[in-house]
């Protein structure tokens, strides 16, 4: 995904810069169809791969659970296991303002069955909603009137394996020579830039007029919409203190005009959506090319999975994305990639793989979900994880790789690549420590805050831009690292031992009724995602430990 993203990014970007290195993020605009096709032909070619398509109906159980899914054109195909991603389209209602019609997404059907083969294992559902906003025409803004937001040079590639950048550069070149230059839309830097405009008063006092006629306002919609991603009326209605909100304009392809207009997700009627985005400054003759809507879903509590991401309910079927409560493409890929990785585990005879909280936010994603559950639609942020100096985005192949060469993901020659810089991190680690300027060895200096690896004296000019930065921040913020990293080792020996799925907890004398009753719903598979439960104390953990220790329960650790 990452290597796609490389392949087919409009702009890149590091966001947040001006803050510490825990919150850095590289974001990527790609190509909307120059993605997709890219992904459908990368899995086209996959060995031992085979692509169907059809609507699916209905998972197939017997009494070992499922063995495949039925489809609206009479087909069954069959598996070991089955992974569920449905996005929104789970009883699909897509909302503009009073019209309601049935659709995951704009031109696409949505799957009424599949709910109902869902709720008969016993799967409890529920409804979101999410919005879209509308998409403009370029040639109908003024982006004079806007101000403009270039991508970063160098580009911040998602790419870690430096071999393999040459061979990036060069399927990029080839990939946009697919695509035809438009004139219209001017490169910088071989990227496209983005637009940043802002609401008005005028935009403000116009979606209050006509709130009766939003879908998410006038109660035409159940489901609940994202905290974090809000539409532009619960913006205008929740923070009246706001003069203006920002509205960023992006390009949705290098082959088309179609502009998409991040922050103004909407469910108000097409003839209040017209003037609402006149009033914003650079798209005052604006012309809608597909107007905003909102998705009404059907989603699975998360708490009905195991850390796996299977189901507790239906052995063998995982899910993943926005069936789980989640929003956001980085969400539904990060659990798209570790379902896809348990199922076939599970296929293999091996046990799930399911990284900690203090290894990847991944790990946070999947422990906030199976322990807490969501009622609203999840984002994962960096202020959930309560290790993110430890998991920084520049080392998540530090993080990382030995796990996935272990499962057979990672290819050789990356994992090589890997070893040669660790190797060069821990050897100019050790280097600057030996070698001292007066009384101050380099890695005492290079602590400094006005001190950078690039203006330390006695510097090693050889060194690749990606290992001086590791140096830097190992050094730079080695005490709260080394704080954190005793924390987790504290943690780990009672954080990863595992609870029996099958201990009574009504057994156990003197627990709570409230903590019976939650650690009996949830099942939690160790003694950390247990603490996490709301409602559920240490005196009631001390209880379930001992109950473990009297009655001989497996005293497993997990990996």
């Amino acid at each position: 995904m990452g290597r796609s993203s490389d392949l087919t990014g409009l702009q890149f970007r590091m966001l947040n810069r001006k803050k510490g290195p825990s919150v850095w993020a590289p974001r990527a605009q790609c190509d909307k169809k120059a993605y997709q096709f890219r992904m459908k032909w990368i899995c086209e070619r996959e060995p031992k791969l085979d692509c169907k398509q059809a609507q699916t109906t209905k998972v197939l159980v017997d009494a070992n659970g499922v063995y495949g899914v039925d489809t609206s054109v009479g087909i069954q195909y069959l598996g070991k296991v089955v992974i569920l991603t449905t996005g929104t389209f789970l009883r699909g209602l897509m909302h503009l303002g009073q019209s309601r019609q049935a659709g995951g997404r704009a031109g696409e059907a949505s799957a009424n069955t599949l709910s109902d083969s869902l709720k008969e294992q016993g799967i409890e559902l529920q409804r979101l909603k999410t919005g879209t906003p509308p998409r403009l025409d370029r040639r109908s803004l003024d982006l004079s009137q806007t101000e403009i937001q270039p991508g970063d040079t160098p580009v911040p590639y998602f790419t870690y394996w430096r071999d393999d950048l040459f061979h990036v550069e060069q399927e990029r070149n080839s990939i946009s020579c697919a695509y035809p230059k438009n004139s219209v839309l001017e490169r910088i830097g071989g990227q496209l830039p983005c637009y940043l405009t802002h609401t008005t008063a005028q935009t403000a006092a116009l979606i209050r007029e006509n709130l009766h006629k939003s879908a998410m306002y006038s109660g035409a919609i159940d489901g609940v919409g994202p905290r974090y991603c809000p539409s532009i009326e619960d913006k205008i209605v929740k923070f009246t203190e706001k003069e203006q909100h920002q509205v960023f304009l992006e390009p949705e392809g290098i082959a088309t005009d179609e502009i998409y207009v991040n922050g103004l997700s909407t469910s108000l009627p097409y003839e209040i959506q017209v003037p609402v985005v006149r009033t914003i400054p650079g798209c005052r003759k604006a012309e809608i090319m597909r107007p905003a809507y909102a998705v009404e879903y059907d989603f699975a509590p998360p708490t009905q999975l195991f850390p796996s991401l299977e189901s507790k309910l239906c052995r063998n079927l995982f899910c993943a994305g926005q069936i789980n409560g989640t929003s956001g493409y980085e969400e539904a890929a990060a659990q798209g990639l570790m379902a896809g990785i348990n199922a076939a585990r599970r296929v293999a005879g091996c046990d799930a793989l399911v990284l900690r909280r203090d290894q990847a936010y991944i790990g946070v994603l999947i422990d906030d979900l199976t322990t807490k559950g969501t009622s609203e639609p999840y984002r994962m942020f960096t202020s959930r994880a309560e290790y993110r100096l430890l998991l920084r985005q520049d080392n998540a192949d530090m993080r990382l790789s030995e796990i996935g060469f272990r499962i057979g993901l990672l290819a050789k020659r990356n994992y090589d690549c890997f070893c040669r810089k660790r190797t060069a991190i821990l050897d100019e680690i050790d280097r600057l420590e030996r070698t001292r300027v007066g009384k101050e060895s380099l890695a005492q200096l290079i602590k400094r805050p006005e001190v950078s690896y690039d203006n330390l004296p006695f510097g090693n000019a050889n060194l690749s831009a990606d290992v001086a930065l590791q140096v830097e921040l190992s050094l730079k913020y080695a005490g709260y690292i080394e704080r954190q990293e005793k924390e987790v080792e504290r943690l780990k020996a009672v954080e990863s031992k595992m609870i029996p799925h099958s201990l009574d907890y009504y057994e156990i004398v003197g627990l709570r009724f409230e903590a019976r009753q939650k650690l009996d719903a949830i099942r939690p598979v160790t003694v950390g995602q247990a603490s996490r439960i709301s409602g559920v104390s240490p005196a009631d953990l001390a209880l379930v430990l001992i109950h473990m220790k009297r009655t001989g329960q497996s005293a497993r650790f997990l990996e």
